[in-house]
Parts: structure tokens; C-alpha cells; sequence
């Protein structure tokens, strides 16, 4: 990856990140409130790609134009549920590096 590549490539990331802060702040109140706990709590957790944000994003939005609360998306247990995009993100991650690794000693 060229040094030009990896600039620009952060700032696309960086551009994409800026974009879902701004579908999360047009949600309403008790969806955005939701939506920054989760996000602080999945970064506590070691979440280790963001993209699963706009995922969020989405389950909400639909829920939203569906007239749904929080509770009626996340269920009583919101831990749990968040628990579960943790180990389903960290699944994908680590099938990702697998590959990588994989592919790296394949080429030899």
C-alpha cells in the first residue's frame, strides 16, 4: 500500500465515520441515547471494526420509521444483545485475519 493510498484510504474512513454520527444524531432522542451507550460500550469491549455501526444504524432507522421503541428493538437486556454483535464481530475478524494469513503463506 502506498503511502498515498493509506492517507486517502484514512480519510475516506474518516469520512465514513462523520457520516454515521450524522444518521445517528437525526434519530430521535431515545435512539441516539441508545445508540452512543452501545457505541461506548462496544469500543469498551474491544469491538474491532466500527462498520457495524451503520448496521445499528439501520436496525434503528427501521425501527424508527416502524414506530418501535428502543426496547421493543434491543429487548429488556440490552447487554446481551451488544454482547452478541461483540462475538459475532469478533467471529468476522477473526475469520479475516485467517484468511490473510492464509493467502500470505499460499503465495510462498
Amino acid at each position: 500500500m502506498t503511502t498515498f493510498e493509506k492517507i486517502f484510504g484514512a480519510l475516506e474512513e474518516k469520512k465514513e465515520w462523520r457520516q454515521l454520527q450524522a444518521r445517528a444524531k437525526a434519530l430521535p432522542p431515545e435512539f441516539f441515547s441508545a445508540y452512543k451507550a452501545l457505541t461506548k460500550y462496544l469500543f469498551n469491549m474491544g469491538l474491532s471494526d466500527w462498520h457495524i455501526f451503520g448496521d445499528i444504524l439501520d436496525l434503528f432507522e427501521n425501527a424508527v420509521a416502524n414506530e418501535r421503541t428502543v426496547v421493543e428493538v434491543l429487548g429488556a437486556d440490552i447487554a446481551t444483545f451488544a454482547d452478541e454483535l461483540l462475538l459475532d464481530n469478533k467471529n468476522d475478524w477473526r475469520e479475516k485475519h485467517r484468511q490473510k494469513l492464509n493467502a500470505y503463506f499460499a503465495n510462498k
